[in-house]
């Protein structure tokens, strides 16, 4: 099997987390602790759990050129991630992610974007080369939407498949949507998407019916322990999650969509892709942190065989 060539454009975030006994309330204040910091960003995670599954993974991001920003670079390289698209500037500050953790593994989390913001539609078509040569390009909504556009653009005309990851959940234009060949929300943020607002009578298919009909080929609604649900032109189908106990499921997004994107690079069946990245998605959630906490290839195959 040939190596898959997956291209990331989107984030680096500095993860600042806490772990709490339980999330506060507007107003309060709670004692906490230990205090980590970590490689994290959408972006970033899913580079990295790319490339621990075995693809060759380019990433283009922007940094900060001051200790968060170096910290980052030396690992993303030390990861395996080509960073000769990786771009500094003394504009502004690396980004930097601030998460709380409480003892069932939930989360809060406050995004400083910082040089993410910064990543430009000029910054892309200076890395067009690295978007035509994927197997697949990966991208999410941690930088500017006109950034996300124009990668989709590129890696649209050049026969690339588009995996976009809408989070932060946003409402997207159409002429995106159009662009992307995968869409993986979670449940949250194909409601914004569609549009369903504050109906919460509306079914998960529904939901998924109304992404496909503004554009987008092919849903992947990520649904946390019951797995995702797939939604093509073929019908849609739940593909089942993998029992296990949840210690941070800050991250899990990240690592379904890095396995996603390998699978789909390997060229298996979308089916197959899914349970692979369910899989993935299952060992992060086991262990604390983000990027750190990606699963290995041979860790997600042994989830797949014990199954």
């Amino acid at each position: 099997m040939k190596t898959p060539r997956i291209t990331v454009v989107g984030s680096f975030n500095t993860d600042l987390m806490v772990r709490t006994a339980r999330l506060p309330v507007a107003g309060e204040t709670i004692l906490g602790g230990p205090f980590r910091t970590g490689p994290g960003g959408k972006g970033a995670n899913q580079a990295v759990a790319a490339a621990r599954l075995g693809a060759s993974v380019r990433m283009v991001v922007k940094l900060g050129l001051d200790y968060f920003g170096d910290q980052a670079y030396e690992n993303l390289a030390k990861e395996g991630v080509d960073v000769a698209y990786v771009l500094r500037t003394d504009a502004t500050h690396t980004g930097a992610a601030f998460i709380l953790v409480d003892e069932q593994g939930e989360n809060l989390i406050v995004v400083a974007s910082g040089a993410n913001e910064l990543l430009s539609p000029e910054d892309v078509d200076a890395a067009s080369a690295a978007i035509r040569d994927a197997d697949v390009v990966l991208v999410q909504l941690e930088v500017p939407l006109e950034t996300v556009e124009r990668t989709a653009q590129l890696a649209h005309e050049a026969g690339v498949r588009v995996v976009l990851n809408p989070a932060p959940g946003r409402r997207l234009p159409l002429a995106l949507l159009r662009l992307v060949d995968v869409l993986t929300p979670n449940e949250t943020e194909a409601r914004i998407i569609c549009g369903a607002g504050v109906e919460t009578g509306i079914e998960r298919q529904e939901m998924a019916r109304r992404l496909r009909d503004r554009g987008a080929q092919t849903i992947v609604m990520t649904l946390g322990a019951e797995g995702a649900l797939l939604a093509n032109a073929g019908g849609i189908e739940r593909i089942s999650g993998f029992s296990t106990e949840a210690v941070d499921t800050t991250g899990a997004g990240d690592s379904f969509n890095g396995a996603l994107a390998v699978a789909l690079a390997e060229g298996r069946a979308l089916e197959e892709a899914v349970a692979f990245a369910n899989a993935a998605a299952s060992l992060q959630v086991t262990r604390v942190g983000t990027a750190p906490a990606m699963p290995y290839r041979l860790e997600v195959e042994h989830r797949l065989l014990d199954r």
